[in-house]
């Protein structure tokens, strides 16, 4: 089993209305050092592989068939860690 972590943000050449709001809110709020701010999407997955390159090619495949809109959003795997075997429950807890 595998835990994948995996970042998804809008391009850069695409418009951020919600982290501009939240750039003015930070600033009005006394955090002027913050500059810039862009809102994105984290998912957490437990894949179940026998390696950690499938769990990878995986984790890639869904980003391009659901987790991430490739028009506006670029999406990134950032890590693939093993986690054991039958770590996963039914609960949803990772």
């Amino acid at each position: 089993m595998y835990k994948v972590i995996i970042n998804v943000t809008l391009k850069d050449s695409i418009l951020d209305p919600q982290g501009t709001t939240g750039l003015h809110a930070l600033n009005a709020l006394g955090f002027q050092d913050v500059k810039d701010m862009r809102v994105g999407k984290y998912f957490i997955l437990m894949v179940s592989s026998a390696n950690k390159t499938y769990a990878r090619e995986r984790a890639e495949e869904m980003c391009q068939k659901l987790l991430a809109n490739p028009i506006i959003e670029k999406y990134s795997v950032d890590k693939v860690n093993f986690v054991g075997v039958g770590t996963a429950n039914s609960g949803g807890t990772l």
